[in-house]
C-alpha cells in the first residue's frame, strides 16, 4: 500500500509527486498515456519563471520527471479502469494490476474541446488538428485557419509561421483575450491575419481539407476561405469523466476544490487543469500539485 496515489503525469501531477516524496510519502505516479500531458506539446514556453530565453515544453517536463525519479518516485504507465474513494483505505485498478493508498491526488489535465462543425469530425486527422507542435511540419507554405482568441490559440497561430504561408485567425469577438506580450507579437506578424467577429460554419474537402466556411456573425454574410488545415483552441473538456458520481463537478465537468485542493472526498485532492480554477497555466499546475501534496501530508499527519 502507498501513502499517496498520484493520477496524471503532467506538470501538477509531477510536482504533487517531487513534493509528496519530498515529505517522506512512499508515493506512485500513474500516467495513461506518457508522461508531461498537454505541456509537453507546446513549442516554446516563455512565461515559466527562471527561463528568460523561454523552453520547450517537453524539456521542462522531461527536467521535472528526471527530479522525480532523483527522490524516488514511482512511475506506472497504464489506465485506471476504477477507483474507490469511499472507503479509509483508497482503492486504485488499472488495466493490469489493483493499487492501495491512504489518499489520492488527482491531475488528470484537461482535452480540447472540439467545435462540432460539419466536417471537424470527418476531417480530424486529414487537416483538422488541435496540435500545431505535433502537426505544424504538414502544412510548409500552406495557408491554415486558427480557431480561437486565447493564450493557447494565438502561441499555436505564432508556431504555425514558422512552416505556414498564411495563418488566418478566426474569432468570434472584435478583439482577443490572450495576454498582451502574445497579442503584440502576433498583431505584428504579416503572415498572421486577423478574421474577428466571425465563426467557422463548416470544414470542407475531398480526401482531405481544402477550404472552410466562415460566416462573420456582426454583418451576418458567409464566405469561404480557401486553407490546407484547420488548427482548434476554444476551450478544454476535463478528464474527470472517471470521477463522475464519486466527486463533486462543476457545470462544466471540472471538479471543485477548495485553496488547499481538497475535494468533498476524504484524502481525495485535484490539482491543475481537471479541477474548477481561473488560470490554467503550467506554473499554477506546479503550484496546485506542491499545495496538494502539503495539504495531504497536513490531513494525515493530523
Amino acid at each position: 500500500m502507498y501513502d499517496v496515489i498520484i493520477l496524471g503525469g503532467g506538470p501538477a501531477g509531477l510536482s504533487a509527486s517531487i513534493y509528496a516524496k519530498r515529505f517522506g510519502l512512499s508515493t506512485l505516479l500513474i500516467e495513461k498515456v506518457g508522461i508531461g500531458g498537454q505541456a509537453s506539446l507546446t513549442d516554446l514556453i516563455e512565461n515559466y519563471p527562471g527561463f528568460p530565453e523561454g523552453i520547450s515544453g517537453a524539456e521542462l517536463v522531461n527536467k521535472m520527471e528526471e527530479q522525480a525519479k532523483k527522490f524516488g518516485v514511482e512511475f506506472l504507465i497504464d489506465e485506471v479502469l476504477d477507483i474507490n474513494f469511499e472507503d479509509e483505505i483508497k482503492k486504485v485498478n488499472t488495466n493490469t494490476a489493483n493499487f492501495e493508498s491512504k489518499g489520492v491526488i488527482i491531475a488528470t489535465g484537461a482535452n480540447p474541446k472540439k467545435l462540432d462543425v460539419p466536417g471537424e469530425k470527418e476531417f480530424t486527422g486529414k487537416g483538422v488538428s488541435y496540435c500545431a507542435v505535433c502537426d505544424a511540419f504538414f502544412y510548409k507554405n500552406k495557408d491554415v485557419l486558427v480557431v480561437g482568441g486565447g493564450d493557447s490559440a494565438i502561441s499555436e497561430a505564432l508556431y504555425l509561421t514558422t512552416f505556414a504561408n498564411n495563418v488566418y485567425v478566426v474569432h468570434r469577438r472584435d478583439k482577443l483575450r490572450a495576454a498582451y506580450y502574445l497579442q503584440d507579437r502576433a498583431l505584428k506578424n504579416q503572415k498572421i491575419k486577423f478574421i474577428f467577429n466571425s465563426i467557422l460554419k463548416e470544414i470542407k474537402g475531398d480526401k482531405r481539407v481544402n477550404k472552410v466556411s466562415i460566416q462573420n456573425i456582426k454583418e451576418d454574410k458567409l464566405y469561404e476561405l480557401d486553407v490546407s488545415g484547420v488548427f482548434i483552441y476554444v476551450g478544454l473538456i476535463p478528464n474527470s469523466e472517471l470521477f463522475k458520481n464519486k466527486l463533486e463537478f462543476d457545470e462544466n465537468g471540472f471538479i471543485i476544490t477548495d485553496d488547499d485542493m481538497r475535494t468533498n472526498k476524504k484524502f481525495v485532492y485535484a490539482a491543475g487543469d481537471v479541477r474548477k480554477k481561473s488560470l490554467r497555466q503550467i506554473v499554477t499546475a506546479c503550484a496546485d500539485g506542491a499545495i496538494a501534496a502539503n495539504t495531504f501530508c497536513i490531513d494525515l499527519c493530523g
